[in-house]
């Protein structure tokens, strides 16, 4: 049984609508002001909050405000009831988080179509959370065991094999292993790196005074940063024929390490999922408001419903096909460019492969500069 909570200083009202809703199989539960709904939300488990604007010492906004604050009742869906049909009083209410409004005199049926609606989309969101979850989970099983043991592999393989045959082998073939061994561990490395840097992501996603900082920085010559890095990332797949570049200089809104991280992030996933003799071809230019980044691939591409569930930790069809890396990567691209201010997007190759794009801002607002303090994700995991 689903339960409500009616929230109206007018008795005559609150008992009405209370009534429709019981006689209709629901548990309702009713406060006659705005501080004692709060009190009920926070102590009652509820499926719904209906209600109205206008009362005296706290009205719905006030009650809108304090349970969106509350973790514990922030996503309990939220319908006003108010005798003001204006648009400004509707958009306050959009802004802070009402799902709907009733504007009275309203009839039963229109209360009982707004409940059922809105308690039916709410129920759409909770299973499509739930099915990404239960995603979530299995691409984690999937791709953090074969990425961390992978290059544990080589790296004990090769240290037990010199620690128990030093004796006879060659110069050659210590050299040989040596190196196998620091390409393992670099590699064992980048990942637990890009696990820190996600994670300090989301959390200065959360700070606004973090968020502002970020997008004070400005970079005055990518291309600059752009064309080595990028012959370096084809170098490191050994794929620096089936590179080309098209750069045009100019300034960006981000620093010189968010900036690599996202080309170096985005360049990794072209090379990753494309074959060695296709092109990857990358352009960066910029226009009055925004820089703009395009890296397009040959590879197997993705559907619009990959591209849809894009997020950390989720790799597509790993059942198919063997791939390397935990899905970070990308994501991590994407939410660096939300936070300074710009977008990502996907274009889909109609001969195969992925176009992605990048957008972000040339100059940032009037403000101090990014400091190294601010620079929590690259420079405190390099030192």
């Amino acid at each position: 049984m689903k339960r409500v909570l009616v929230i109206d200083d007018d008795e005559s009202y609150r008992q009405m609508v209370s009534s429709i809703l019981k006689q209709s199989g629901f548990a309702v539960l009713d406060a006659n002001n705005g501080n004692q709904g709060i009190e009920l939300a926070q102590t009652h488990a509820f499926d719904l909050v209906i209600c109205d604007v206008m009362m005296e010492n706290l009205d719905g906004f006030g009650v809108l405000d304090r349970l969106r604050m509350d973790p514990a009742t922030n996503t309990i869906p939220f319908i006003f009831m108010t005798g003001l049909s204006d648009k400004e009083s509707m958009r306050k209410g959009m802004t802070l988080g009402a799902d709907d409004f009733l504007v009275k005199p309203f009839t039963g049926e229109v209360l009982l179509s707004a409940v059922e609606a809105r308690l039916t989309k709410h129920q759409e969101l909770s299973d499509e959370a739930e099915r990404k979850l239960t995603q979530l989970r299995t691409s984690i099983s999937l791709a953090l065991p074969h990425e961390l043991r992978t290059p544990l592999t080589a790296i004990l393989g090769f240290s037990d094999i010199l620690a128990d045959e030093k004796g006879t082998l060659s110069q050659a073939e210590i050299a040989h292993m040596g190196k196998a061994i620091l390409r393992a561990g670099l590699g064992l490395q980048r990942v637990i790196e890009n696990f820190l840097i996600y994670a300090q992501i989301e959390v200065i996603a959360t700070d606004s005074k973090k968020v502002e900082s970020l997008r004070k920085s400005q970079l005055s010559h990518c291309s600059e940063l752009i064309e080595p890095l990028s012959r370096r990332k084809a170098e490191s797949h050994k794929r620096l024929a089936d590179l080309t570049l098209e750069l045009s200089d100019g300034p960006v809104a981000v620093s010189a390490e968010y900036l690599t991280k996202i080309v170096e992030e985005l360049l990794d996933n072209a090379f990753k999922f494309s074959e060695a003799g296709t092109s990857v071809h990358l352009t960066a230019s910029t226009n009055k408001d925004d820089f703009v980044l395009s890296i397009q691939d040959q590879g197997r591409g993705m559907s619009a419903q990959q591209l849809a569930d894009l997020g950390a930790y989720v790799q597509f069809e790993r059942r198919f096909y063997e791939q390397k890396g935990t899905g970070l990567g990308l994501t991590i691209a994407k939410r660096l460019t939300e936070l300074h201010g710009g977008k990502m997007e996907f274009e889909l190759n109609e001969s195969g492969g992925t176009n992605v794009l990048v957008y972000l801002p040339t100059h940032p607002q009037d403000s101090p500069v990014l400091t190294s303090r601010d620079l929590p994700l690259m420079v405190q995991i390099q030192q």
